[in-house]
């Protein structure tokens, strides 16, 4: 269950390329001209190979991953370069001949399994029609589908394979797609953004599950995500790219440490991470967004937000070059061998510690509340079912509480309830002013109003708390500026905007209640590093010249780390671990906080040799849950490894304090 060994071992040395990539250039011919969403991509995997293509979102990584298949929509189309497989072009290949190849020798493993699936089909049926439409019988089908389920590590692999997708967790639909892709035994596997959806924990057991599919059946893979940290920890050579463009690749072991392209250089510096204190340290941060493919700006594509750029840097784009042994770098300025000098932050504003002895502006006390639904019926009620079971915890003035855990275990329930939309069963939500709350959404596109202007939007925020009319003007322009907006976005509608700023637009919405408070669920977690990083300045900034409570969602926990003061971490509807971040994380009390810790990369090669906690499981569901202690079916110093702690099994553990400061509901805390 722990192991202090990378998840998978390098590729053979020497062997020729399995997949070259050489020139591939990929156009789409659209009403207001054509779009070149792939400009001069070369790279190259060798058999039993991890290559990561990161980039931010629209420098072309999916394009770039669909060319290679063939699997480009119109008004797409691959207009040169070559593909190399095996010593075959596969843009010369018929479309017949290409099908034999895709599925079969490429397997392709997609972001969203629950989009992937077919929900009317049996999770056995989907994995054998992989199969037999590339010859098999469908009895022979049938069985090694069984086989593909135990190897992809499926629990009860037989008694589950007739169930449908959605009898599944995310990560084992994810495991059945990974399962239908090595269906046909393929050298390659490409995996677009494989874990992105998923919890820290079950995204180590994926990524463990491919580096053991590399390492015994020697599987390539080409890996395209937008995390480092999954780079730094899983992958061999890594691939840059930003507006379409290469600006820089080779082996992870030479790029990371340093970096020669100024967008590699500042992307590795927006993040935060794990490992650090960052105190009051704001993020480093890249301005502006990244470039329209549609318009894109004249030589280097990074120019426009390079802090190094010159005036050539806006008139060619730089070539390619040898930096290193197995390193190339695309830049005017570093091709010298000048080295790129440190992204400096944003000067930190002061910080003024809540004060403890303040009467909080949250207070919640042994709260449970029952998701079952159903209507009730004379005969009898509906089972309860607590999504939060006995919550209790405060949020300060000025203060940040991080609530983390994996999907499932109640976080955005409770949320809504702080709000008033999820009527608490029993227990207390306290509120200094139940009108100075506000809600910050994940996914601002779906919270803003797609036919209604900004101006519009926070208008009805603004009347909502009695604004004046002849007011809302100047007060829409002053919150707009506050978040980095101006007055010529007011008549825009959300769609011109990027999704960092219509984040900010956004939270500039909330600060039009004058709140204390502000609940924000997962607020970031769509974004780009970059954008990322802003964001979370922005909310440092305004947290502590509003003397603001935030109480934030997320399942990065590195920045739940850099951000908050206190964390609380959530498992299966009750707290079981809570106190000051700094010792939460230097010294976890309790097992699932360890392993939440343990399963979070970091963007540093180095750290494939740290101790890994890899749980096994999934979260159980809250309409059952474990008797005792909920965490002991996936405990590993529980009853699963210790079957003489029949306590865990016996009683629920309280949430009780610990040397440290720390509170912590274990019976063993510490000990891992």
């Amino acid at each position: 269950m722990t192991s202090t060994a990378p998840a998978s071992a390098g590729p053979a040395v020497g062997n020729a390329p399995l997949l070259r990539v050489t020139g591939l250039r990929t156009e789409f011919r659209t009403p207001e001209g054509v779009v070149r969403a792939v400009d001069d991509v070369s790279f190259e995997i060798a058999p039993g190979e991890i290559v990561g293509i990161v980039g931010e979102s629209g420098s072309g990584k999916s394009v770039t991953a669909r060319s290679i298949l063939g699997m480009v929509h119109e008004p797409g189309h691959v207009v040169a370069g070559e593909i190399g497989y095996r010593g075959r072009d596969l843009r010369e290949l018929s479309p017949k001949a290409l099908r034999e190849i895709r599925g079969k020798e490429i397997g392709l493993v997609f972001q969203d399994p629950q989009s992937a699936l077919n929900p009317v089909m049996t999770v056995r049926d989907q994995i054998s029609e992989a199969l037999t439409v590339h010859g098999m019988g469908r009895a022979a089908a049938r069985e090694r589908a069984l086989e593909l389920l135990e190897q992809v590590g499926i629990p009860d692999a037989r008694r589950r394979a007739d169930d449908y997708p959605h009898q599944f967790s995310g990560g084992m639909r994810q495991r059945v797609v990974i399962a239908i892709a090595l269906a046909n035994n393929p050298s390659l596997l490409i995996a677009d953004e494989p874990t992105t959806a998923l919890d820290v924990t079950i995204q180590a057991q994926i990524l463990r599950l491919l580096g053991r599919l590399r390492s015994e059946l020697g599987v390539a893979v080409l890996m395209i995500t937008h995390d480092m940290g999954v780079v730094a920890e899983t992958c061999d050579r890594i691939v840059v790219m930003y507006g379409g463009r290469v600006l820089e690749r080779g082996s992870v072991a030479e790029v990371f440490p340093a970096p020669r392209s100024p967008y590699t250089h500042d992307l590795l510096a927006a993040m935060p991470r794990i490992d650090e204190s960052a105190g009051t340290r704001r993020l480093p941060s890249i301005p502006g967004t990244p470039p329209d493919p549609a318009q894109p700006p004249p030589g280097c594509p990074f120019q426009p937000r390079c802090r190094l750029a010159t005036d050539v840097c806006g008139e060619s784009m730089p070539d390619l070059t040898t930096v290193g042994a197995d390193h190339f770098a695309a830049c005017h300025v570093t091709a010298g061998g000048e080295p790129i000098p440190a992204l400096v932050a944003e000067a930190a504003h002061d910080r003024r510690r809540a004060d403890p002895g303040t009467r909080p502006i949250l207070e919640i006390a042994d709260l449970r509340i029952d998701v079952a639904g159903g209507r009730k019926s004379l005969w009898r009620r509906p089972e309860p079912v607590y999504a939060v079971d006995g919550v209790s915890l405060h949020v300060r003035a000025g203060e940040t509480l991080g609530l983390v855990g994996e999907s499932g275990c109640g976080k955005s329930t409770l949320a809504r309830a702080i709000v008033g939309i999820n009527e608490p069963a029993s227990g207390t939500i306290t509120l200094r002013d139940r009108d100075a709350v506000q809600y910050v959404f994940q996914d601002p596109s779906a919270s803003l109003n797609p036919r209604r202007t900004i101006r519009e939007s926070i208008d009805e925020a603004l009347e909502a708390v009695g604004t004046p009319a002849a007011q809302r003007y100047d007060e829409s322009v002053r919150l707009l500026e506050r978040v980095g907006l101006n007055a010529r976005h007011l008549e825009r509608l959300p769609y011109a905007f990027s999704g960092g700023q219509r984040q900010r637009v956004g939270i500039a919405r909330a600060l039009a209640a004058r709140p204390e408070l502000l609940v924000l669920d997962e607020p970031v977690s769509a974004l780009d590093v970059s954008i990322q990083a802003q964001i979370i300045n922005l909310l440092e900034s305004l947290r502590d010249e509003l003397d603001l409570g935030y109480l934030f969602i997320a399942h990065d926990l590195s920045v739940v780390r850099h951000l908050s003061d206190r964390v609380a971490v959530m498992y299966l509807g009750g707290i079981v671990e809570t106190g000051d971040v700094a010792t939460v994380y230097g010294s976890p009390g309790h097992p699932y906080t360890a392993a939440l810790l343990a399963s979070s990369p970091i963007p540093d090669p180095a750290a494939k040799q740290r101790e890994r906690i890899v749980l096994r499981g999934d979260l159980p569901s809250p309409k059952d849950p474990p008797a005792g202690c909920r965490f002991r079916t996936r405990c590993p110093i529980g009853p699963l490894v210790h079957s003489d702690r029949t306590v865990c099994a016996e009683q629920r553990p309280a949430l009780s304090p610990t040397p440290n400061g720390a509170h912590v509901a274990c019976h063993f805390p510490g000990e891992l």
